[in-house]
């Protein structure tokens, strides 16, 4: 098929089989068939969103320039009413990293002191306790048998 067909959503939704898998992401047409066993997240992932738009979870999960550029690969054609720039994903690739910069700023943890003493404190009292229980033993072990 030529990449350029363009295909409603009904006629994707027609393909949501293991043997015949399409999904739409980001306006472009795929059949992932022969991709399913080599999906690192498996099969069932990509059956769970045949026939039709996964663009949401294909997003989400945040996936590598790599899996990215499979995508043309895989691609049938385009889905009814979608624009899609052609000559590379400069869109897609601008949307994806103001999604890493969102999700980023979530992950930030603040530099508190007194967090680091926290850690230090539950670190070492541990350490230091163990230490003066088998000094303690030691001693006490060495002072029974010289008397």
């Amino acid at each position: 098929m030529e990449k350029r067909q363009v295909f409603t959503l009904s006629q994707v939704a027609q393909h949501k089989s293991k043997k015949d898998c399409w999904l739409i992401i980001n306006g472009r047409v795929l059949n992932v068939t022969k991709f399913l066993e080599e999906h690192p997240g498996g099969e069932e992932v990509l059956i769970e969103s045949a026939g039709k738009d996964a663009t949401k979870e294909f997003e989400d999960v945040g996936h590598s320039k790599a899996a990215k550029n499979l995508l043309l690969k895989y691609q049938v054609g385009y889905l009814q009413g979608y624009n899609v720039q052609e000559g590379g994903d400069a869109g897609d690739a601008s949307s994806f990293k103001e999604t890493k910069a969102r999700e980023m700023t979530a992950f930030v943890v603040k530099d508190d002191p007194r967090t680091k003493y926290a850690a230090f404190v539950e670190f070492f009292v541990p350490i230091l306790v163990a230490t003066c229980f088998f000094g303690y033993r030691y001693i006490s072990g060495a002072a029974q048998f010289s008397s």
